[in-house]
């Protein structure tokens, strides 16, 4: 790694080796809940800030932070000229919220118009021209927002995750009338634990520190993240990725993507890797989408391979998706500045 890595010791820190083509700010800004989102900001280095640059909002696998695979995603597309953002969703990393751990479906898609207010309103935005990508869960909730924001002008996703469906559903939608009846039940029985105890239970994630090997015994998929997020590859001291138990009924009560047609005119991209145990949720999505749509597939890819692996990860096809439907297009960065 070069000198630019951030220390590992730092919570702040990256885990991925930091670009000397760009610059990255912390910044925070307010949700219309009025919790603090903090995210990091990746301009192209020595950026002209006298002009307006398309911009794009860019979320976290679901249980991930910035520093993780969403801030790969806004590096690489600043180095082509759009202004990124890669920010913690509320009640997670370093964003504000209480009690922590929460997720929220509904403020989860919030934040992702947040970060369209905080872009629209740099002067070097145009605010015309702001997208969206989300990875893993943020890619449901990148949709659903798009579905009401219409300032969000083209989204795109990566190894999506329909959360509410996989929760209400169960994975490859095999969970029974009957096993979501007792699933809910036992959260109602939880929430009294929960009120009595004072703070909700959170069940134990991935280890504090990177394991040295994948535990044996873990199905298939939980071997996958536990290999991303359980290990040096991904591993970050503010992911857990566990969220409180309860977390569960608010998805089991807002089905995400029920409007997902009504975003056309607007463009929407679907990548997908050939070999990831999630392309369902991003196939289905993408039948009940209207056009302009697009699925593309990763040969050989599996879901956490378009997390981190920059070799794997289509930013050429994301640069000229996002240059196209933004109206920007350059010889240098495949992005053209507009004066203001």
């Amino acid at each position: 790694m070069s000198g630019n890595m951030e220390s590992k010791n730092e919570s702040s820190m990256k885990t991925f080796e930091l670009s000397e083509k760009v610059t990255v700010e912390k910044v925070s800004y307010k949700n219309r809940y009025g919790i603090t989102v903090v995210a990091d900001m990746y301009l192209l280095k020595d950026m002209d800030k006298s002009k307006k640059y398309p911009a794009i909002a860019i979320g976290t696998p679901y249980g991930g932070v910035k520093e993780q695979g969403a801030g790969i995603y806004a590096q690489n597309m600043a180095e082509r000229g759009f202004v990124a953002i890669a920010f913690d969703e509320s009640f997670n990393g370093e964003s504000s919220g209480e009690p922590r751990h929460v997720s929220s479906p509904d403020i989860f898609v919030e934040d992702f118009s947040a970060g369209v207010d905080f872009l629209g309103t740099r002067p070097f935005v145009d605010r015309n021209r702001i997208g969206a990508i989300g990875i893993c869960g943020s890619g449901g909730f990148s949709i659903t927002a798009a579905q009401v924001d219409p300032r969000i002008k083209a989204v795109a996703t990566a190894s999506m995750y329909d959360i509410s469906s996989m929760i209400r559903d169960g994975f490859g939608k095999t969970m029974t009338d009957e096993q979501r009846a007792q699933t809910l039940v036992q959260l109602g029985e939880q929430r009294w634990k929960d009120f009595e105890n004072g703070t909700p239970e959170v069940p134990l994630g991935f280890p504090g520190e990177p394991a040295d090997s994948i535990p044996e015994g873990l199905d298939p998929i939980s071997s996958e993240f536990f290999e991303y997020y359980g290990m040096g590859r991904g591993h970050h001291p503010n992911a857990g990725a566990a969220f409180t138990i309860t977390s569960s009924m608010s998805f089991m009560n807002f089905p995400l993507m029920n409007y997902i047609d009504t975003i056309s005119p607007r463009p929407i991209l679907f990548i997908i890797g050939e070999n990831a145990h999630s392309r369902y949720f991003s196939e289905d999505a993408y039948e009940r989408a209207a056009e302009p749509k697009e699925l593309y597939i990763v040969p050989g890819a599996r879901h956490i391979d378009l997390y981190d692996r920059t070799d794997m990860i289509p930013f050429d096809k994301l640069e000229s998706f996002f240059a196209k439907y933004l109206g920007y297009t350059n010889e240098q960065s495949g992005v053209l500045q507009t004066e203001i």
